[in-house]
């Protein structure tokens, strides 16, 4: 057995219809290279003690480690055997372990957003869904690359402070739940060990909204949603008559109403909680809809392309900010000032609560379980009387009959 060199390694060939040949060096016995038309690769022999058959374990590509470091990772490995250990077992956990740092680097936190999105939030709202990524890649921007695992509760903490000192309350809140939703899935499947979100405190500004439009402000948006006009008017104006949220009235589509024109159904896999949800149509909210224009082959009742539900909806409600002279409100308070009036006008709140397709708050307990009823014909008498009302305030704000509107 030769000693093995450099120079000698360099010129090692193959015999002639051999795919590899091994050399052994003779400075540190066990100590061997494989050679192989493209490569060198380093590895130890050793006798099993206790059954006595050979085991040959790999140490490395000459190039990656020198000769000198093959042969220390040798002689370890052989003193390891003389001790009576378990190499074979030892092998094993070391290639669990290496495949494990593996999958770890290869899970990066753009792989674990884009993962918990493409299988979990298929079933949410697109709007969610796209909102839950966006939120966390900006945030995270710099840190999409690293491993999921290693992202710090400290750094957490930091971005939802950055987001706090930047005034944007309302987003460090949304980041700390997509985040905290997105790694709370990936622990169950084993993905990530731990979630760095969890038990974070709710930054602050970020408590829930309690702003209820007065009269007067609910009849100068309708006059603004009037002078706005299509499509972004008779949009606001359907969103204040039905309560429901934004993204489900302007992804409204034509089939999800019903032939006679009084219900629309909204198929679960626009809604929040996934579930069917039915809206009583008020003969205000029909005669609107029956003065819409529509696109020929268009799925769409809220569309200017007749491909895509209407987008720019922050910019036409800072226009009817100006329109009406109202600031200060979002067009999810539409859906508090309705069920505040309906309250202070005798509804149950129990209707109010499946208007807006809420899980009921006065039911408790077994109740909760077993009422199951939908009460539509309460809930259609709700939004009957709400629609009045609206009206009676927009004929007090009414303008002139000589008064075109115009859009801004």
């Amino acid at each position: 057995m030769p000693r093995l060199t450099d120079r000698l390694l360099a010129g090692l060939t193959l015999p002639e219809g051999k795919k590899d040949r091994l050399v052994f060096d003779d400075a540190c016995p066990g100590l061997g290279v494989r050679v192989t038309r493209t490569a060198r690769a380093f590895l130890v022999q050793i006798t099993d003690p206790a059954t006595g058959r050979k085991l040959r374990e790999p140490l490395g590509r000459w190039g990656a480690i020198t000769i000198e470091q093959a042969r220390t990772a040798a002689r370890a490995r052989l003193a390891a055997a003389a001790e009576g250990r378990d190499l074979r077992a030892e092998r094993a956990e070391r290639r669990a372990k290496a495949e494990a740092e593996k999958a770890e680097r290869a899970l990066t936190l753009a792989t674990l957003i884009d993962t918990w999105a493409d299988l979990h939030l298929k079933s949410r709202r697109p709007g969610y869904a796209g909102e839950a990524v966006r939120a966390l890649r900006y945030a995270f921007a710099e840190r999409l690359d690293d491993p999921a695992r290693t992202l710090p509760r400290a750094e957490v903490l930091a971005r939802l402070d950055g987001l706090l000192r930047a005034g944007k309350e309302a987003m460090a809140g949304r980041t700390l739940a997509y985040g905290r939703a997105c790694y709370a899935w990936a622990v169950k499947r084993g993905m990530v060990a731990e979630n760095p979100f969890a038990g974070l405190p709710v930054p602050a500004g970020n408590a829930a909204r309690d702003r209820v439009l007065d009269d007067a402000e609910l009849a100068a948006i309708w006059a603004a949603a009037d002078r706005e006009g299509w499509p972004f008017g008779p949009f606001a104006k359907v969103l204040l008559l039905t309560l429901q949220r934004r993204d489900e009235v302007a992804g409204m589509r034509w089939a999800e109403i019903s032939p006679d024109g009084t219900t629309w159904t909204i198929p679960g896999t626009r809604m929040k909680k996934g579930n069917a949800h039915v809206v009583h149509l008020a003969e205000p909210v029909r005669a609107i809809l029956a003065g819409l224009p529509r696109f020929e082959g268009s799925a769409y009742v809220f569309t200017t392309t007749g491909r895509t539900p209407i987008s720019g909806l922050s910019k036409a409600k800072a226009r009817l900010d100006v329109l009406s002279g109202v600031t200060g409100w979002r067009y999810h308070d539409f859906r508090r000032t309705g069920v505040s009036w309906l309250a202070g006008a005798g509804f149950n709140p129990l209707v109010a609560d499946l208007l807006l397709a809420h899980k009921p708050s006065t039911l408790r307990g077994a109740a909760a379980v077993y009422q199951r009823a939908e009460m539509l014909p309460e809930r259609a008498r709700a939004l009957d009387a709400w629609a009045a009302h609206l009206l009676a305030l927009a004929a007090g704000n009414a303008e002139p009959a000589n008064v075109v509107a115009l859009r801004a």
